[in-house]
């Protein structure tokens, strides 16, 4: 096209907006953005230079075609990665480049070579027609529009190839850069709005002293009202006071050990304040491992902070959708990934612009392994960050090595400081050597919590009767027993059992006895504990019985806690459940072994079956009086039997090839903590809330917004088999211009969400849900 008798070449066409854009425009913002973004890890160079010719391609004659309808099937953007890899030696520029629509590939000598326009030309692996085969000319037409790359870049990756887990992480980091900013200036286009400017002047700043201040008047409120004994709140001002202290040490990975009930999730966000305030990093990430403890911590410190800040301050992002499975092109018009309907649903995807995100374990690691744009384009915002992981005993031993390689590096390398917190912490240090030989960093964290504070010792609040091993409970008695107690807690291995194990309960003393797990949606969940909390506090009956996902980090005192045998931290969790604030002189916690079913499972596969067999092995040998769980030493026994079972440092061969392949695309399917699929479901728990989300998504399509108002009211279930009958209980979310979302539904069946035990499809809920 011609403007004023000179060419003038566009980005993107009309779409909702008034006016084409011009490509100078486009590459120019993003540029910029991405320079911005990579600043605060020295690497916006390099970024500007991704930034620049990402779109290099878009120069040529077809391309300018293809906006105008008349041209389809078009790779606008391998041009770009070879002119980054052959005029600038910028490896990383070149990967995040070729990235930037198809997902990171594979960054070796062939997969490089590949990108030639002589090669690509001749066969394209994707079926595209390069839009000009000469990179002289596109890069004279980028000059000509006033844009200048750099002359020479300090690419991060460096010179060579290092096969390692870090290396990875550094090309990440710059691709995050780089989509995110293309995202948000293509998401302006295509909604009419300014370009965005860099630095964007819409985040919300974390203002690390103002509250670090609200959140020690809170909690000297709580001190001042609470319930819990003297030598509980002194124990949870104790451990504040060594957050504090150590929040102003340098940065770096850092253990925080104490006990259930010290005030883990208050102390470890003060440390992680005063931390940002000593060092001036930018914002505040908590990555926990259940659903239960995520709407319980974000709604802690939303209650803190929102009410000073504004409701943008705390981001809670739960879901994968649309970061695990992008949509996949249709037509070859759709490989170059230029319409509007291919874009829209990865700009739903969260870029963790706020101050504090709360986000799940799942959401983080997988993002941290991922090569597809939408769940990279965050990845950025964890530099110069504090980021803590709680109960991180969760972590699967099969993916430690390479996530702490990993982590290790975000903390070396982006200045990152990463907190593991739990009571049972697992013996990462002895995975240091097997760390070293996938990243470039070990694992040799520093504890926040000195010895002799003897928190272990001064929390010491219950007594645990372990079983005989060879004397099973029947499920009737033990529903017998139960209904006889005017309060207690019962965690059990699976969800079947507690469905089966509460209907019992339930039928023989109605009142006060309720049901948790997470195939209730969280707002059913949150309901279920107020509701708990409330009777305990009133000292009315109450009998709960869960899954594992009310044992780790939820607020819950109970005075008599059973526990299905299973791995030691898994007891010790729900021991923390029990007189919690130790306003009894001592709490019972009863281990039972649960009975056989014929054919059916009684525990998930894998790890925690092998960390159960390994809590059997030391009952035997020690007897009940050689397993204090109050004993750090007990743990520290334990994990090291369990690593020699479990060899993590021999697991995922597969993972750990591809990764010194450095083929991403790889290693993102191999990198599962959820090995099987999972979905979105949106379920009728409040039919108003329901109705009125379910005829706005229709209306409108999905949208980034509507998936955090609808997340209360969402289960997490297994995607089904293509054949599955339970599809027809399934209603795609549409999403504007396409057809629908592979991750988001409607679940169309009210009468399979029963009030007190959720989500129950008649087509085989065990197989099912999650």
């Amino acid at each position: 096209m011609r403007r004023g008798g000179s060419a003038v070449y566009f980005a993107h066409s009309a779409k909702v907006s008034r006016a084409w854009q011009p490509l100078a425009d486009h590459l120019r913002t993003v540029g910029d953005l991405a320079a911005s973004f990579a600043s605060c890890f020295d690497a916006s160079e390099e970024a500007r230079l991704a930034g620049l010719l990402h779109d290099l391609g878009k120069y040529g004659d077809l391309f300018q075609r293809r906006l105008q309808g008349k041209e389809h099937g078009i790779d606008h953007w391998s041009a770009g990665a070879w002119a980054a890899l052959n005029q600038w030696c910028a490896l990383s520029a070149a990967a995040v480049i070729q990235g930037h629509h198809v997902g990171l590939q594979q960054l070796d000598s062939d997969s490089l070579r590949g990108l030639n326009p002589v090669r690509l030309s001749a066969a394209h692996p994707l079926g595209l027609r390069l839009s000009e085969a000469s990179i002289d000319l596109l890069t004279s037409r980028l000059h000509d529009d006033g844009l200048e790359p750099p002359v020479s870049v300090a690419p991060v990756y460096g010179r060579g190839f290092r096969e390692t887990a870090s290396a990875m992480l550094d090309v990440r980091m710059l691709f995050s850069a780089l989509v995110d900013a293309d995202f948000l200036d293509t998401d302006a286009h295509f909604r009419a709005r300014p370009a965005p400017a860099a630095p964007l002047a819409s985040e919300t700043p974390l203002d690390q002293e103002k509250a670090l201040s609200i959140l020690m008047e809170h909690i000297a409120g709580l001190a001042a009202s609470s319930f819990a004994s003297e030598a509980v709140n002194g124990m949870r001002a104790d451990l504040l006071d060594v957050c504090l202290a150590a929040a102003h040490m340098s940065q770096g990975l850092w253990t925080l050990s104490a006990p259930t009930g010290a005030g883990k999730t208050l102390a470890m966000l003060a440390f992680a304040l005063q931390h940002a305030a000593v060092h001036n990093l930018r914002r505040v990430v908590m990555v926990i491992p259940y659903l239960s403890i995520i709407e319980q911590t974000a709604g802690i410190y939303r209650d803190i902070l929102c009410t000073r800040f504004g409701s943008d301050f705390v981001r809670e992002h739960h879901s994968l959708a649309g970061t695990r499975r992008e949509p996949e092109p249709q037509l070859a018009s759709d490989l170059d990934g230029d319409n509007e309907a291919y874009f829209r649903p990865r700009s739903l995807a969260d870029n963790w612009d706020a101050p504090l995100i709360v986000t799940t374990s799942v959401q983080f690691l997988e993002s941290l392994f991922s090569n597809r744009p939408s769940a990279c384009r965050k990845l950025h915002r964890l530099a110069r960050s504090v980021i803590l992981f709680d109960e991180v005993q969760t972590l699967p031993d099969h993916l430690s090595i390479p996530t702490l390689a990993t982590l290790s590096w975000l903390a070396e390398r982006y200045k990152a400081t990463v907190v593991f917190s739990t009571a049972t912490q697992p013996a990462f240090r002895r995975l240091d050597s097997a760390v070293r030989s996938l990243g470039d960093a070990g694992w040799a964290p520093r504890e926040i919590v000195p010895p002799a504070l003897g928190l272990f010792a001064r929390a010491r609040r219950t007594e645990v009767a372990w079983p005989d091993l060879e004397c099973a409970t029947a499920w009737q008695d033990l529903a017998a027993e139960l209904a006889g107690l005017p309060q207690a807690l019962c965690v059990v291995n699976v969800k079947r059992h507690a469905r089966d194990l509460f209907s019992q309960v339930n039928e023989r003393c109605s009142e006060g006895t309720y049901h948790l797990s997470t195939a209730m949606c969280p707002r059913h969940r949150q309901a279920v504990l107020r509701l708990v909390r409330r009777r305990l506090e009133r000292d009315m009956p109450c009998r709960l019985i869960s899954t594992q996902c009310v044992e780790a980090g939820v607020d819950i005192d109970f005075p008599v806690v059973y526990r299905a045998f299973g791995p030691l931290e898994a007891v010790a969790q729900a021991a923390g459940r029990c007189n919690r604030n130790g306003r009894l002189s001592t709490g019972e916690v009863r281990v039972f072994v649960p009975e056989e079913e014929p054919g059916r499972r009684s525990l998930p596969f894998g790890a925690y079956e092998q960390a159960t067999s390994v809590t059997r092995a030391l009952l035997k040998e020690r007897g009940p009086a050689g397993m204090d769980i109050a004993d750090p030493a007990l743990f520290e026994e334990y994990y090291r039997r369990f690593y020699t079972i479990a060899r993590p440092e021999e697991k995922r061969p597969e993972l750990w090839d591809a990764i010194r392949r450095q083929d991403f695309a790889e290693v993102a399917a191999r990198y599962r903590l959820i090995e099987q699929d999972t979905i979105s479901v949106l379920v009728p728990y409040r039919k108003l809330d329901f109705d009125r989300l379910v005829q706005e998504v229709r209306e409108r399509g999905l949208t980034a917004d509507w998936m955090r108002r609808a997340q209360p009211q969402v289960v997490g279930v297994y995607r089904p088999k293509g054949n599955d009958p339970i599809w027809t209980c399934l209603e795609p979310v549409p999403i504007a211009g396409r057809s629908h979302s592979e991750e988001w539904f409607i679940y169309r069946v009210a009468e399979d969400y029963d009030r007190d035990l959720g989500l129950l499809p008649r087509q085989g809920p065990d197989v099912w849900l999650v």
